[in-house]
């Protein structure tokens, strides 16, 4: 059995990490410590691999990497040089898991511990786990299980050894009763799609009606990490194909939204082939934490979605703008691709009576992507809302169709 490794500036976090270190010793869990931080010495631990050597690894001395330019280069490198060792570590079978310790350091560990496959362990112990932070750079698109030290990571104290010993029986928990994900068995065959609040009613009656054709359904929430988190099952061989119903991650990178799924996103299920039928739910608004609308946007028409969270409309020239997105990133499909746009609104708001009901605008993304689709992509209208129920079961039984006339005609005797 391979090692937990603990990743930590151990300059600032030394006694930390050995009480943690020990701890999952005494319970029968061989660990391997990483050096992360990039100035001082440790303090109270020797680790099994010191900074030094990892900027040997990255071809420079310690003094060079110290001396990267600013401090965030310097941090960049490391990060690089931890998730690179973490990476090899793991595929020669000598990591079973990861903690990262530390406040903003952590950030480094959690990057590194992120490249590990779900279902193998990984954990942040933080005190900025809490609070108004974005857990973002602890989780990625990974489970990771984040814990929050309470106090902050500086002493040994009944607060921190109580929440480190739970750490340490959580880690040896999912060692002994957990597991890495498999691939999918054969008799099964799983269907990715991507879902909001907004299009649950239409998801809930898709998933149904894959259900009735012989297929099981995986839905990821289109929250920025969905959406990346799908793909990156897809690139791993999970699905036999996508609905992408919910695609507004696409719509927030250009107002500085939350839920900003990154410039790859529509891109790599098309790019490894598989079939696939896209729906633009959802990319008539951008998301935002209550009270947090950037000025510049104030005048849109804006929907409270609950107390945390507000929508708002996309006006007519972005919906051109992402309607060429949708169009070039789909264009780079190796597989059969299926668009299909619902004409009577494609958000709970946007109805004859709600704030965001704009035909226009909506007219202005189909128009844009007719004009920019690759001939062979079909793109289908159809006049219905988008959490209709009737659409998801028309867009459930059409995925089948295209999946059935991909399928090597002895798989359908």
């Amino acid at each position: 059995m391979g090692a937990v490794v603990l990743i930590a500036t151990l300059d600032t976090k030394g006694p930390e990490v050995a009480y943690l270190r020990d701890r999952l010793n005494s319970l029968g869990v061989d660990t391997f410590v990483i050096d992360s931080g990039i100035l001082g010495e440790p303090v109270g631990i020797t680790p099994d691999i010191s900074h030094g050597e990892l900027a040997r690894r990255g071809g420079m001395t310690l003094d060079e990497l110290q001396h990267a330019g600013t401090r965030g280069r310097a941090v960049e490198i490391m990060r690089t040089l931890v998730t690179e060792l973490v990476r090899e570590k793991f595929a020669h079978g000598e990591v079973v898991g990861g903690i990262s310790v530390g406040g903003v350091g952590s950030v480094m560990g959690a990057a590194a511990i992120q490249i590990l496959p779900v279902g193998v362990p990984k954990m942040v112990v933080a005190p900025t786990a809490s609070g108004h932070h974005e857990f973002a750079p602890y989780v990625g698109t990974k489970d990771v299980m984040v814990v929050h030290s309470i106090v902050d990571i500086l002493g040994l104290n009944p607060i921190s050894t109580t929440v480190f010993d739970n750490v340490a029986a959580a880690m040896l928990g999912m060692l002994r009763a957990g597991h890495p994900l498999g691939p999918p068995s054969g008799e099964t065959r799983y269907v990715a799609t991507t879902m909001l609040g907004n299009t649950t009613h239409a998801v809930e009656a898709m998933k149904a009606r894959l259900a009735e054709l012989g297929y099981e359904t995986v839905v990821f929430h289109s929250n920025g990490v969905g959406g990346p988190a799908m793909e990156e099952l897809a690139a791993a061989g999970q699905f036999v194909g996508v609905i992408d119903y919910t695609t507004n991650e696409i719509t927030d990178p250009l107002t500085g939204g939350i839920h900003d799924g990154g410039p790859n996103r529509l891109r790599v299920v098309g790019e490894l082939g598989l079939p696939q039928v896209v729906v633009p739910g959802c990319i008539d608004f951008s998301v935002f934490a209550a009270g947090q609308i950037p000025e510049a946007l104030a005048g849109r028409p804006i929907y409270d979605h609950n107390p945390e969270y507000s929508l708002v409309r996309t006006p007519i020239d972005e919906m051109r703008q992402i309607g060429r997105i949708f169009a070039e990133r789909l264009n780079a499909a190796t597989g059969q691709v299926r668009i299909v746009v619902p004409t009577r609104g494609l958000s709970i708001p946007s109805t004859p009576d709600g704030p965001f009901w704009n035909p226009a605008a909506d007219a202005a993304f189909l128009e844009e992507v007719r004009a920019n689709i690759r001939p062979d992509i079909p793109v289908e209208t159809l006049d219905l809302h988008i959490n209709d129920p009737e659409l998801g079961r028309y867009v459930a039984g059409l995925f089948c169709t295209i999946l059935d006339s991909t399928r090597p005609k002895e798989a359908l005797a």
